[in-house]
């Protein structure tokens, strides 16, 4: 493979960002800095473009090629939530080799037979299969024993357990947050408790088993308070969000608006400044996109009919760009949440720019701006609650391995 370097990048490192060049050889990165480049060497000027860690997308419920793509995403992190479940190594290996090259998935394996809650998936096995984790899927483990063994199962593996923080008697058949906005409109609502509940059964036995426990999307200022404790007294807990729990509150499902149906659905506004407290003090280790593709005959129904999801691949470095430009988070900190803390979470030697590492590189314009519409985007649908909204900063180049994807 030709050697490959980038020179007047602003490099987006561990802790900092910083000008300088960064030159890939055999798919790895050889050095970054001020470098001396190789006589054969194929050199693209950025001229002050953005040069960071491809994004390792944590939680995905659909392998979105176009969508990843597009979004600057070259790895991630599967749900166990597809058809068949990931609950067995034939289907965890199959579906961790269908995106090569151009994509790399890592299956999240299903903690429990056909995601039901109640025995065991053999962890073990599927971990040997490709698994990089295991998973309560969309759903609460409601059962304390289950949810135990699981932890201590994975404990004994290694493996983080991916928990779904509801609890499943106060949201069954919940289609949003109780408020005045649910009220208003008819809807079957839950507290905003029912997360509370869940995360302080959840770490109370990750404490007490050592197990790592991963909350994908904790989205209340008291479950955010729930895991800031738990941290401060040692657990190994983390926890991610998406953007739209950031950016929206319930007010966004106004005029009933399918789109903003969602899982966890969104919440008040004093939650969503919560969360955004939690993004700004470090309590938050993972924005994902949370991407969830849905078509028309799935979301063109009255609301509580509809699916949940959102489809957030294509808007998430966007997004994130708009958190930083707002000054909640800085831009080495975005990539620490896109990519640096889901390779750590997902054990895959990815997801920095540093010599010996992959070359999974994106070429970011922060300055172009341009319109989320559910009609332009590429992936395989368009229901974001973002509709209409205008941004900034796009992914212009894609690279896996130095090989480029965009």
């Amino acid at each position: 493979m030709t050697a490959l370097a980038f020179t007047n990048a602003r490099l987006v490192l561990a802790g900092e960002t910083r000008p300088g060049a960064l030159l890939v050889q055999d798919g790895t990165i050889a050095a970054i800095g001020t470098i001396d480049l190789p006589a054969d060497v194929e050199t693209i000027d950025l001229r002050g473009k953005i040069l960071a860690p491809a994004i390792i997308d944590l939680g995905v419920f659909a392998v979105d090629l176009a969508a990843c793509h597009a979004g600057g995403i070259v790895r991630i992190g599967l749900m166990p939530d597809q058809t068949p479940v990931l609950d067995d190594p034939g289907i965890v290996q199959r579906s961790a080799l269908i995106g090569r090259p151009d994509l790399w998935i890592h299956p999240i394996a299903a903690a429990t037979k056909a995601l039901a809650g109640q025995d065991l998936a053999e962890m073990a096995i599927n971990q040997a299969a490709g698994a990089r984790a295991v998973g309560t899927g969309r759903g609460w483990i409601a059962d304390a024993a289950v949810m135990r063994k699981v932890l201590l199962y994975a404990h004994d593996l290694g493996l983080a357990v991916i928990a779904h923080a509801e609890d499943g008697g106060l949201a069954a058949g919940a289609v949003a947050t109780e408020g005045e906005t649910a009220t208003r409109l008819g809807l079957s609502a839950a507290p905003a408790i029912a997360e509370a509940l869940a995360i302080a059964r959840d770490l109370l036995l990750a404490e007490e088993t050592g197990a790592r426990l991963h909350l994908r999307q904790v989205t209340t200022a008291a479950g955010f308070a729930l895991v800031r404790a738990a941290k401060a007294r040692g657990v190994s807990v983390t926890c991610g969000i998406t953007p739209a729990h950031l950016l929206l509150s319930d007010i966004a499902m106004t005029d009933f608006r399918s789109f903003a149906h969602l899982s966890p659905p969104l919440r008040a506004e004093s939650d969503r400044q919560a969360a955004l407290a939690a993004l700004a003090d470090g309590t938050i280790d993972v924005l994902a996109s949370g991407h969830d593709p849905r078509g028309p005959e799935e979301k063109r129904l009255p609301f509580a009919d509809s699916a949940p999801g959102m489809a957030g691949a294509e808007t998430l470095l966007a997004l994130g760009l708009g958190l930083v430009r707002d000054e909640y988070i800085s831009l080495d900190r975005l990539f620490a949440l896109l990519a640096v803390n889901p390779a750590r979470l997902l054990g895959i030697h990815a997801g920095m720019l540093a010599p010996g590492m992959p070359a999974d590189l994106v070429v970011i314009d922060s300055e172009t701006p341009w319109q989320i519409g559910t009609e332009t985007l590429v992936g395989r649908a368009g229901n974001t609650p973002f509709d209409g909204l205008p941004v900034q900063g796009k992914a212009v180049q894609l690279f896996k391995g130095g090989a480029r994807l965009l």
